[in-house]
């Protein structure tokens, strides 16, 4: 007799999914397992490595990582400190799925697909609600360009 399906999801499954969420959701954390994971592992080369983070959420994502013991630190002494970043067995797995989800990324985005439908603007144009007493708003400029060496100064 197949299983019954549930009718919500348990307070254990619950529970995985935000400890998951937490780490994977957030936008610095599978940038910085994925970077480890390819052999980046001080912290200088992965804020060189992973283009737009600072250095301070840098931080912040290791530190969470190293609390969720899916990476591991290591001190190695000298006239200056040098750390080093690792993953754990159970940060391998992860930074793994994470290099098939962004494979899989790739792959679907290169695949032609269906047309697009049009957009509400360009749908809204084509009804016959849109006539000269129903005008549609003016087009409001993206960009204004300005002079290359700014505004010009008054005349004295």
């Amino acid at each position: 007799m197949p299983k019954a399906r549930a009718s919500h999801l348990s307070l254990p499954d619950r529970t995985a999914y935000r400890r998951l969420e937490d780490v994977v959701g957030c936008k610095w954390s599978a940038a910085v397992l994925a970077a480890i994971g390819r052999g980046v592992t001080r912290p200088g080369q992965l804020e060189r490595f992973i283009p737009g983070i600072s250095a301070k959420v840098l931080n912040e994502r290791l530190r969470k990582l190293l609390d969720y013991r899916l990476v591991t630190r290591r001190e190695l002494p000298g006239k200056i400190l040098r750390v080093d970043y690792g993953l754990t067995p159970t940060g391998e797995k992860l930074s793994a799925l994470i290099e098939q989800i962004r494979d899989l990324d790739e792959s679907h985005a290169q695949r032609p697909g269906p047309a697009r439908a049009p957009s509400r603007v360009n749908r809204a144009n084509r009804t016959s609600r849109n006539t000269a007493a129903n005008p549609s708003p003016p087009a409001i400029p993206i960009h204004t360009p300005v002079a290359a060496h700014g505004p010009a100064m008054p005349s004295p």
